[in-house]
């Protein structure tokens, strides 16, 4: 027998029809949207039936663990960053600007999702709070984005420049964190003036831009947004790591060279260590970004095909899970700062210790602590 406790279930008893397993012929997955919102609905949509009701209450189920551990390890962050002094640098500052974008987005994000996941897989809101739901998305992924632009760049600076690259103070790291919120806010408000356009997408629970339709307003936004909020900032990231990776390697030839010269295992102990933690620096920035690509990189694949106006594989489920994917991103980049960061982790052991990190305290007291040095070790969270 249907679910009498389903929604749906009023949709059948209207129509007097028994359905034992699955949906009545002919049924679409707009049928299911109020009548408030139908307008909204691109008619690409009305192609499709509706997916099997398991897949609204497992997004739900999995948006909701997504938006509980993004709380709790953003949240986390940028409480370590205000609590404990150790932690306020700039390049730290470019982090916790990370986190908040974050934060907002699944706080934002997931609590509407999944109210509209478990109440039978329809938009149960206002076709304004479709559109500020959505803009909260796009303003929180690109402010994302070039939060890892600025990050990256300060890694290149600090790696491949040394004390020949200009010094981000804290009032440059400010100024860059609200470049970045500059950008996001700037991108998210043209569809509100007719650029482009935020409407229900996928199964229809969930708000994001409309990449379907293909009038030249439309069209152009999404051309425009992907190259300035996606294209041009993953050739800075990608850009920034790969001539940190080389300027490592050439680093580390001339210093065994030089050691081989001296018949000596190694030329500097001291600079042996720094330039270790260099290169433990350019691996966890690497894996963070390739992360972030992997996670949003399928979403963009889904637009540029919309704009591109090859609609015949893009399917509520095809577009609702790239989707998914990239909003777990605002997940891992917490606990890769908390657990792989030796000064995160001693503010974890002091200020929240009932999290079981027991990081020790720095006894090193040869250490000269120079403004780029600072720096530098601030640099291993990216």
């Amino acid at each position: 027998m249907a679910n009498e406790t389903f929604p749906r279930f009023d949709y059948y008893t209207a129509a007097k029809v028994d359905v034992y397993f699955g949906y009545p012929e002919n049924i679409k997955i707009v049928d299911f949207v109020p009548e408030h919102m139908k307008h909204m609905i691109h008619d690409h949509w009305y192609g499709f039936p509706p997916v099997n009701p398991m897949w609204h209450y497992l997004l739900g189920l999995i948006y909701l663990v997504l938006g509980l551990v993004s709380i709790f390890g953003n949240g986390a962050v940028v409480y370590l960053f205000i609590v404990a002094k150790s932690l306020k640098s700039p390049a730290n500052l470019l982090v916790v600007n990370l986190a908040l974008s974050d934060l907002i987005m699944l706080t934002t994000n997931f609590p509407f999702f999944t109210y509209n996941c478990f109440s039978g897989g329809q938009w149960m809101f206002s076709p304004l709070f479709c559109e500020i739901y959505a803009c909260l998305g796009a303003v929180t992924g690109v402010c994302s984005i070039w939060s890892l632009v600025m990050i990256s760049w300060d890694r290149y600076n600090i790696i491949c420049n040394s004390f020949n690259g200009p010094k981000v103070t804290m009032g440059k790291g400010i100024l860059m964190c609200l470049f970045c919120w500059a950008m996001a806010i700037g991108w998210a408000l043209p569809p509100f003036f007719g650029w482009g356009k935020y409407i229900p997408e996928g199964i229809l629970d969930s708000c994001s831009y409309d990449y379907l339709s293909q009038d030249w307003m439309t069209r152009s936004y999404n051309l425009a947004i992907m190259f300035f909020d996606f294209v041009c900032p993953c050739s800075i990231i990608i850009g920034s790591y790969v001539f940190i990776v080389k300027a490592i390697f050439a680093h580390e030839k001339a210093m065994r060279e030089q050691a081989k010269k001296m018949n000596v295992a190694n030329l500097r102990s001291g600079e042996a260590e720094a330039q270790r933690a260099e290169i433990r620096i350019a691996k966890t920035a690497i894996a963070n970004v390739s992360l972030w690509l992997i996670c949003w990189t399928p979403y963009a694949a889904i637009t540029m095909m919309g704009v591109a106006g090859s609609h015949d594989t893009i399917t509520p489920l095809v577009t609702t899970l790239p989707a998914l994917l990239a909003k777990s991103a605002s997940c891992y980049n917490p606990f890769v700062y908390a657990i792989s960061h030796p000064k995160f982790r001693q503010a974890i052991t002091v200020h929240m210790p009932w999290f079981c990190i027991h990081e020790p305290t720095s006894s090193t007291s040869s250490d000269n602590k120079s403004e780029a040095s600072n720096t530098t070790t601030g640099e291993e969270k990216a």
